[in-house]
């Protein structure tokens, strides 16, 4: 079960490169459900995602680079690129922040993961955070995928 909430930023958290960093390319074969590959340094995968906003079933299978670039030629919609910066909050959570390229820049978003429903809903983000935007499908990476531009919007 992946339990997150999903925030637009008002501003950066100070230095970016002062955090961990991931490389994130990703596409979308099927958006109901979900049906995701993604690259994420060197590591591939598959993922299924169930219907839900903040709390879902995720079920992540590994690829071979192979099949990853196989299915990439498979994708609807856009690519989607982003860099993920790792920050720790003094929650003991961690805020994933991407910062996205291409079609979707300059949009960026932050994620925080929970144990629990009970720890998500009772959270309290920090001032860098912006507008809740946990219940909006709107800002799921599966949408995203298929808007054009943010320049177009």
């Amino acid at each position: 079960m992946e339990i997150e909430r999903k925030y637009l930023v008002r501003q950066l958290p100070g230095p970016l490169n002062d955090h961990p960093c991931r490389t994130i390319t990703q596409g979308y074969l099927n958006t109901d459900p979900v049906i995701r590959i993604r690259q994420d340094n060197d590591s591939y995968e598959l993922t299924y995602k169930s219907k839900g906003l903040m709390a879902r079933q995720e079920y992540n299978l590994p690829l071979t680079r192979e099949a990853y670039e196989h299915l990439l030629a498979k994708i609807d919609g856009h690519l989607i690129r982003k860099k993920r910066y790792m920050i720790p909050l003094n929650c003991g959570l961690t805020a994933e922040l991407d910062v996205f390229e291409g079609h979707l820049a300059p949009l960026l978003l932050v994620e925080v993961e929970f144990p629990n429903e009970e720890d998500a809903l009772s959270f309290t983000p920090p001032s860098w955070f912006g507008e809740d935007v946990t219940f909006s499908g709107k800002y799921h990476n599966s949408y995203l995928a298929n808007t054009k531009p943010c320049k177009e919007r």
